[in-house]
């Protein structure tokens, strides 16, 4: 269905609900203004200005729903239309179209959105956007943070920077279309009191399966690394070492100390480590630790300071604190304390 001119302009609906255990938010917004389809379509930290090319009228009819770290959307566009984006949006954006054109230009090669073919964008690929309708996709919004989490998790390691995914994947066969079925499936379950609303769980079990889906089955920087065999099971002592971690993460630690806790030398230690965890016992520590105020700030509400979390996470030079941070987790700490 497109986007038709008719439709009553400022029409707008939001509705929040509380879910079991997420937080979410359905919002539905369509008319024909450009600056309402601005506020429709910016972010705090990333504002769009929507302008209709030509002088020529626009329609438009968007539902947005909005989860903890993911979000999904079925838009539809009527009109020529110019999107201008600033800042800098820390979701990776999959489309999945089903009508129209849409091009995005940011600092290289324009990137196209037809039917029959998804796009994924990573953050700042895109300046801006231009629509030709009758346009239609469903949209897929993952946290990049999160996303970088559930990798490092299938590698047991810390994964940083940008994924590198291809733009382009096939919609019309195979995992495409699955994806396809999924994000469908899950913007019709929970839009307008749907029952899926009452099923937390399985809302979390679609969310997964898109999320596992676009890491295994789209290429990206890692996907060769996927591929290979899944290592060997760490040996006892590296799992000793790994619990002695985890249970004193706040306190002071040496590797003597961890060591000593594994019943091993710190020689075969490090060996172990580096063989089944690809990293040194060390920086695996410093992985803990990070995860731990990360979830700290994310929890604190604003009512702490980043300076007295950081300190009670062992972190004491809180300017290269601050720059690890922001390459792990792709924003400052300050930033994550005001989410």
């Amino acid at each position: 269905m497109s986007a038709s001119p008719d439709w009553h302009a400022h029409d707008s609906l939001t509705k929040q609900r509380a879910m079991a255990s997420m937080p979410f938010r359905e919002t539905v917004r369509s008319g024909t203004d450009p600056d309402q389809l601005s506020e429709a379509l910016s972010t705090p930290k990333a504002p769009i200005k929507v302008t209709a090319q030509g002088g020529t009228s626009i329609a438009y009819h968007c539902n947005f729903i909005s989860l903890e770290d993911v979000g999904v959307a079925d838009c539809s566009y009527d009109g020529t239309i110019h999107c201008q984006r600033e800042g800098v949006v820390d979701k990776i954006a999959v489309f999945l179209p089903t009508a129209g054109n849409m091009t995005f230009s940011g600092g290289g090669e324009p990137i196209y959105s037809t039917p029959g073919k998804g796009l994924i964008l990573e953050s700042g690929h895109a300046g801006s956007s231009s629509i030709v309708g009758p346009r239609r996709h469903l949209c897929l919004f993952v946290d990049r943070a999160k996303m970088l989490t559930r990798l490092g998790h299938m590698f047991e390691r810390t994964i940083s920077g940008d994924l590198g995914f291809h733009p382009h994947f096939d919609l019309t066969a195979g995992p495409g279309l699955v994806l396809q079925q999924l994000v469908s499936n899950l913007h019709s379950g929970l839009s307008r009191g749907s029952l899926l609303q009452r099923s937390p769980v399985a809302v979390n079990a679609l969310c997964d399966a898109a999320t596992y889906l676009l890491l295994e089955a789209c290429p990206h920087r890692y996907s060769d690394q996927l591929a290979r065999p899944a290592p060997a099971p760490a040996p006892r002592h590296v799992k000793r070492a790994i619990e002695f971690m985890q249970e004193h993460v706040a306190e002071l630690q040496s590797l003597d100390d961890i060591a000593a806790a594994a019943g091993v030398s710190i020689r075969t230690l490090q060996q172990g480590f580096r063989q089944f965890k690809n990293t040194t016992p060390t920086a695996y520590l410093h992985e803990i630790r990070m995860l731990a105020v990360h979830r700290e700030l994310c929890e604190s509400g604003g009512s702490q300071a980043v300076a007295d979390i950081a300190l009670r996470w062992g972190f004491t030079h809180l300017g290269r604190f601050a720059g690890e941070y922001r390459k792990r987790f792709g924003q400052l700490p300050s930033q994550t304390l005001k989410r």
